[in-house]
């Protein structure tokens, strides 16, 4: 380090000036040993000191082969430790504008004004690094549990990009939901590819490699027969586990249109303030075990209040059960009452509680293996999902699907840095 200024008076920066050591330096073409031709200085930008953008003033050396057959002339000293060649960053601030990208939730824009520069010159210069790790085929290793899921990326045309677009709206997640020693799932993003097909999944399954897929022991996805076709396809000695939310899901989503369809067949209307089974359209999509004395008494008043209103009874009793899989003491006993409503529900005179034992009948094997996973579940890929969609807020969208990756990569845990 030769010097270090700051400008208290104007841009509130700082300027540190350094340069190396004197020492012999060969040529990098042929070895001569090279004559000092002066120097030159070349500013980056480097991480934020005292609170203020930092710039280092390298006062590179220059040298000049005497070999008069050498094709190199004059060149200039390089470190990498200092920064790449060409780079405006030093490595030291890419470092820290990655750390911040990924740990503190920071947007690019921001950095940049806490650097003292441009988006471009922030991005242009992690964007090769970020690259780099996600190239690297070593991150998927050790994957065990593998979940999948679809988002979308952006809401505008879906015109493709070599037209001028941002291509297919939605992408497909693949994510690390491996479990460490004490059975925690630390969840990680592995890539995200455009669309949402079976064909999508199958192809990023295949390009893994058969080493890959091999290792995977569990596949966890939402009730989307693409994606479980490209399971079956790829993965034919992992099992499949039926997301445990969604199945609730389906089951509540039935006792909302038995709900509806008895609320019209009664009384000729949509549900109005002082309708019973309107005033408890909140209250059936609690657990049973979570409601209080008055709703429960609500809930008792409105399925009295009508003989027709046994329908919403019988569904809400059905979704409670479906829950109940879920909470039980042992895996054991919630695959006992798995198994009961596998078997049961599709006989149901309540067509909406037929329709949803018919489905979970297909999917049987993949409902009950949440039991014979010690309760898998595609639960981290929502996770990773949740960080994606708080990122995209931070950034107010995104343009370019690669960057858009490779952040996303980034902040979700997918990157070995």
């Amino acid at each position: 380090m030769v010097d270090v200024d700051r400008d208290d008076a104007g841009a509130l920066t700082v300027t540190v000036t350094v340069e190396s050591a004197t020492e012999p330096m060969g040529c990098p073409a042929c070895g001569v040993l090279a004559h000092a031709h002066g120097r030159r200085e070349v500013r980056l930008v480097d991480a934020p000191a005292f609170g203020r953008p930092t710039t280092v003033v390298w006062r590179k050396r220059r040298w000049r082969c005497p070999e008069p057959a050498c094709p190199v002339g004059v060149f200039s000293e390089q470190d990498e430790r200092v920064a790449r060649p060409r780079a405006l960053l030093t490595v030291r601030a890419c470092r820290w504008a990655i750390a911040e990208l990924g740990g503190e939730h920071a947007s690019v824009q921001g950095l940049a004004r806490r650097l003292g520069t441009t988006w471009r010159t922030v991005w242009t210069s992690i964007e090769p690094i970020l690259a780099t790790a996600a190239a690297d085929e070593s991150r998927f290793e050790d994957v065990t549990i593998l979940g999948v899921d679809e988002h979308v990326w952006h809401h505008v045309s879906t015109k493709p990009i070599e037209d001028g677009g941002r291509g297919p709206k939605e992408l497909t997640g693949m994510a690390d939901l491996t479990r460490d020693q004490h059975g925690r799932v630390h969840a990680r993003l592995l890539d995200l590819v455009p669309g949402r097909s079976g064909e999508t999944y199958k192809s990023w399954l295949h390009q893994r490699g058969d080493a890959f897929r091999a290792r995977v022991e569990i596949a966890t996805l939402d009730p989307f027969h693409g994606y479980k076709n490209a399971i079956d396809d790829q993965l034919q000695d992992a099992r499949s586990v039926l997301d445990a939310f969604h199945v609730v899901k389906l089951a509540t989503q039935v006792v909302y249109d038995v709900r509806r369809r008895v609320q019209q067949d009664t009384t000729g209307h949509r549900g109005r303030r002082g309708d019973p089974l309107y005033r408890i359209r909140n209250t059936l999509r609690a657990g049973q075990e979570h409601l209080t004395d008055r709703q429960r008494a609500r809930l008792t008043a409105a399925f009295t209040a009508r003989e027709e209103h046994l329908e919403v009874e019988l569904a809400w009793r059905c979704a409670q059960q479906v829950r109940s899989a879920y909470h039980q003491d042992t895996h054991a006993a919630g695959r006992a009452v798995a198994e009961t409503i596998v078997d049961t529900f599709a006989t149901c005179p309540i067509p909406e509680v037929a329709r949803l034992g018919k489905t979970l009948r297909r999917w049987r094997s993949e409902f009950l293996g949440y039991f014979d996973t010690n309760g898998a579940s595609n639960g981290g890929t929502e996770a990773v999902n949740g960080l994606i969609e708080l990122h995209r807020r931070i950034a107010r969208g995104f343009r370019n699907r690669d960057n858009y990756r490779l952040r996303m990569l980034l902040i979700a845990g997918g990157l070995r840095l």
